[in-house]
């Protein structure tokens, strides 16, 4: 038997799913031990209280993609520069060995990818076995792809290989007003967070014909104010006053196609976002990281047998 525990380890969420050699998904969990919550000292045990059964199973690997692979996480995976490619991930594969696993499993970190941009380096971790996961889904070897989230990655393939990305904060930017400015204290709490279309669109909106969030986003409180937009819709209203000015900044053309991965709830309104613009969208969940992990390790186990 043989079979490949993926995991996607980031900051603040841990999944995992057994996969088996015909690349289908046979057993899935999740936690919520992300890297932020977990010790340095403390990540084999988290692994072998998550997932000690699973790798028990003789002939089980363990490929793990994500923030574990930082300097903060369990084993630092290096990032591979661009232009870069899945053959340039599997040579770089950082082994969790017996220093840092009690029982010297067969665990494997991808590593990260770096470029440089306007003169300063950007990074990514998790994002590029995401878009390696969409290339397998899209049938395609080019692409733009963006992964919404705290922080979203603009990322373009091209014949393979990972050619520049870009980093927007939106996430974070979005979580700072919502909870922490005075914008905040016009919202109820963030348990009530629906989305309102029409609020969300008008954001958007707003975002693309202004001048800049640092104008646009106090219009949350003065619509508040003076009774424009009831309390319930501000928040969709301040999430597309942030996606709004992430596309602003990024030129995108009418009739490109662009594919989103993510967690469906941010699909959904980059999706919409998109739209406006007249972008053709193509949105895939958080599962397209199982596909290109599956990928890597395919490639990984030609290369072992000679055949790649």
């Amino acid at each position: 038997m043989s079979r490949l525990l993926a995991v996607d380890w980031g900051s603040s969420s841990l999944r995992a799913a057994v996969i088996d050699d015909d690349g289908n998904v046979v057993d899935e969990r999740s936690a919520a031990s992300g890297m932020l919550k977990v010790e340095r000292s403390g990540f084999d045990d988290v692994f072998e209280a998550e997932f000690g059964d699973w790798m028990d199973v003789p002939g089980t690997r363990c490929l793990m993609a994500g923030m574990v692979g930082s300097r903060q996480g369990w084993v630092e995976a290096d990032y591979v520069a661009c232009p870069c490619g899945i053959r340039d991930f599997v040579a770089r594969l950082r082994r969790v060995g017996p220093e840092a696993s009690r029982k010297s499993r067969d665990i494997a970190i991808v590593p990260g990818a770096s470029c440089t941009h306007d003169g300063a380096p950007d990074v990514l971790r998790g994002e590029e076995v995401k878009v390696l996961g969409v290339l397998e889904l899209l049938g395609a070897d080019s692409a733009v792809v963006v992964s919404p989230g705290t922080h979203s990655k603009w990322m373009t393939v091209e014949n393979g290989l990972l050619t520049r990305f870009s980093t927007a904060m939106t996430g974070e930017i979005y979580a700072l007003l919502r909870r922490q400015s005075i914008l905040a204290r016009s919202m109820p709490p963030e348990s009530e967070d629906r989305l309102d279309v029409a609020a969300f669109d008008d954001g958007v909106a707003r975002a693309l014909g202004g001048c800049s969030l640092l104008q646009t986003a106090f219009s949350v409180r003065t619509r508040a104010l003076f009774d424009q937009l009831p309390a319930a819709a501000l928040a969709s209203c301040l999430s597309g006053l942030v996606i709004g000015e992430e596309l602003r900044c990024r030129p995108v053309e009418r009739g490109e196609a662009v594919a989103v991965v993510g967690a469906p709830a941010l699909t959904e309104r980059y999706a919409r976002a998109l739209s406006r613009l007249g972008v053709d969208v193509r949105a895939f969940d958080e599962d397209a990281v199982w596909r290109g992990l599956s990928a890597i390790d395919r490639l990984r186990r030609q290369r072992e047998a000679g055949r790649a």
